[in-house]
């Protein structure tokens, strides 16, 4: 999330650039004001030593497991206004699943997401979000800072959310998760969608940073990495 944060700060100077990544161990994240104290079962996650985190931007939790996490940051006068970019960038993920054999579509009622205490990201989806069948594939949440944005957010290519309904206090709304590997009847794993995703963003206007290098990313996120890593942070609501 540091790394994210290094992203957007380094968008407001200019750059922009397109992050795939994935998570070692695997981490249950938070969205910036979702109220997790109130929502999950902190001691038993703590029982569990479960890696956690909040992310720098909105929404709900996901656990991230078997799933390709993306990461846009760049300049906001590239996709315009938030619901636009929105738009283009999910647009963008659902050329990269169609020519991995998907038949995706945004989701109806773009506007405000479902509200906080609506269950985790995977849950229900939000107006534009990326879903085969009416199910979620891709759960994502937007931040404006200054001039630039940073969109992230997760690509399901297997396995639940099943952990997050495990750790949910009360009773938890059933998951509408629909994994690529559920989808497709075969195993597509971090590479294969990678590549489709990065072919598919090569459409994008602008001008966009291949990273030689990751020692200038790498040295903008050290002034975030306590935040990320504090549990004042992460359990901050």
């Amino acid at each position: 999330m540091a790394i994210d944060q290094a992203m957007l700060d380094l968008a407001e100077r200019g750059t922009a650039c397109l992050r795939l990544y994935r998570w070692h161990p695997f981490c249950l994240s938070f969205g910036r004001n979702e109220p997790a104290l109130r929502r999950y079962d902190r001691a038993r996650i703590e029982a569990l030593a479960l890696d956690t985190v909040r992310r720098p931007t909105g929404g709900r939790a996901v656990w991230h497991a078997d799933e390709l996490t993306y990461a846009v940051a760049c300049p906001a006068a590239i996709f315009g206004q938030l619901p636009a970019a929105y738009r283009a960038i999910h647009e963008t993920l659902a050329a990269a699943l169609r020519t991995l054999g998907a038949e995706p579509a945004l989701a109806a009622a773009p506007g405000p997401g479902a509200p906080l205490d609506a269950g985790a990201c995977f849950a229900s989806p939000a107006g534009g979000e990326v879903v085969v069948g009416g199910r979620k594939v891709i759960g994502s949440a937007q931040l404006r800072q200054g001039d630039a944005l940073l969109q992230h957010g997760s690509l399901l290519l297997d396995g639940n959310q099943a952990v997050v309904a495990s750790l949910t206090l009360g009773t938890p709304p059933p998951g509408q998760e629909a994994p690529l590997t559920e989808l497709l009847g075969r195993a597509v794993d971090f590479a294969e969608a990678a590549d489709a995703v990065v072919d598919a963003a090569r459409a994008w206007p602008g001008a966009w940073t291949r990273l030689a290098d990751p020692e200038r990313f790498l040295e903008a996120s050290r002034p975030h990495l306590a935040r990320f890593a504090s549990a004042e942070w992460t359990w901050r609501r």
